[in-house]
């Protein structure tokens, strides 16, 4: 199944809040007090971003295993940037027929490609994931729920509003997100972190008022795009999706994969049912979603927006894993760019300055809030060298 744009949290789908680095684990596995002082210094010093006095030999052969060069970095970079491209284009594609509306029909299918395709990457040894047990799909099945309705309501935007315009009003989650993290998990928000909200914002409120409503097929009423109103549905679904998502990961210990494997599964009987009593299945509603001149061109790009879900998985915790949480939080800030000029490029959208103005506000607004999370999570592991140094 496609991803909801937005963030785990740990990571970030397009959206996302990005990850927080910690502190060097080792710290707290040290043989002794003195060597546990000397790599909470390591840590702290590290984190933010000094210089290393005398190390032990110890830290001389860690410093062997060199960081990623800017070349080793492109590659994963690329492979994310596309990944996300590619999968808005496919999405908005498919939904863009002109009588297309077997909306959980579409994810049904993409949710059956894609546990189809991890299952058999599992089979050939490259991924690992638990297996299916009762237990576990008990606990998990509010979540997949909730990501039923996040991508349901997302591609509902997508087939009443332009790229541009649901990738900049797709930032509105974060703030969504930010808040309820203060209120659940006490987090905090800082002043860049309210200066990135308010150029969201302002890149919604812009992108708002300089949208044609070229996309909306009919649907608004009295002259207001209904896609809006999906929008902001979409975004709470999102911000509802991660924050409990983040509490039932706790109870399960649930990997990356686990979480991905369990959301299709369980969303399959979910899409189903949805699709069996709200949707037409006669054998002209068919005709009409499915039309015979690009049928199979229609259904290709539904098993490859199912099957390309898993690349994205892959290109996302790839991209973390090469270039680190700040750079991967920076290039989904960057990403926003050529994904939103993607609805330009292929779907003919309007290219007008308060469209692009939208656009480099949102990107900025992004890149802002990157920086704060950034600057947040040095300021957090600061605090836990020095507490850890105290109790040493």
């Amino acid at each position: 199944m496609s991803k909801p744009f937005v963030p785990t949290p740990s990571l970030s789908r397009s959206g996302s809040p990005p990850l927080n680095r910690t502190a060097s684990s080792s710290s707290f596995h040290a043989a002794t007090a003195e060597r546990r002082g000397d790599e909470e210094k390591e840590a702290f010093l590290a984190n933010l971003g000094g210089a290393r006095g005398p190390s032990s030999p110890q830290y001389e052969a860690k410093a062997e295993a060199a960081p990623p060069t800017g070349k080793e970095q492109i590659l994963p970079i690329l492979n994310y940037c596309a990944a996300s491209i590619m999968m808005t284009v496919v999405n908005k594609y498919v939904v863009s027929g002109a009588n297309f509306d077997m909306t959980f029909l579409l994810l049904a299918i993409q949710s059956l490609v894609c546990v189809a395709a991890v299952v058999t990457v599992k089979r050939m040894g490259l991924i690992t994931f638990r297996d299916f047990d009762v237990k576990d799909a008990k606990a998990w099945w509010p979540i997949s729920a909730l990501l039923v309705a996040v991508i349901y309501t997302g591609s509902k935007s997508l087939q009443f509003l332009s790229i541009p315009v649901y990738t900049i009003f797709k930032n509105l989650t974060i703030i969504l997100i930010a808040y309820g993290e203060v209120f659940m998990f006490s987090g905090v928000v800082t002043g860049l972190t309210l200066c990135s909200f308010s150029l969201m914002v302002g890149s919604s409120v812009i992108a708002y008022l300089t949208d044609d409503g070229g996309s909306a097929k009919g649907a608004s009423v009295g002259g207001f795009n209904v896609g809006y109103l999906w929008m902001a549905a979409n975004c709470l679904f999102s911000a509802a999706y991660v924050l409990f998502m983040r509490k039932r990961i706790k109870v399960t210990g649930f990997k990356d994969w686990d979480s991905m494997f369990y959301n299709n599964l369980l969303s399959i009987p979910f899409l189903v049912i949805s699709s069996l009593l709200f949707e037409n299945w006669g054998v002209e509603s068919l005709a009409k979603n499915f039309p015979a001149d690009n049928r199979a061109v229609l259904l290709s790009a539904i098993i490859f927006s199912g099957a390309a879900a898993v690349f994205i998985s892959y290109s996302t915790a790839w991209c973390v894993r090469i270039c680190g949480s700040t750079t991967y939080s920076m290039v989904g800030a960057l990403n926003k760019l050529p994904v939103a000029a993607s609805g330009m490029i292929f779907f003919g959208n309007a290219i007008t300055v308060g469209s692009v103005s939208a656009i480099l506000v949102g990107g900025v607004a992004g890149i802002v809030y990157a920086v704060a999370k950034t600057n947040q999570a040095r300021i957090d592991a600061a605090a836990k060298a020095r507490a850890a140094a105290t109790k040493a």
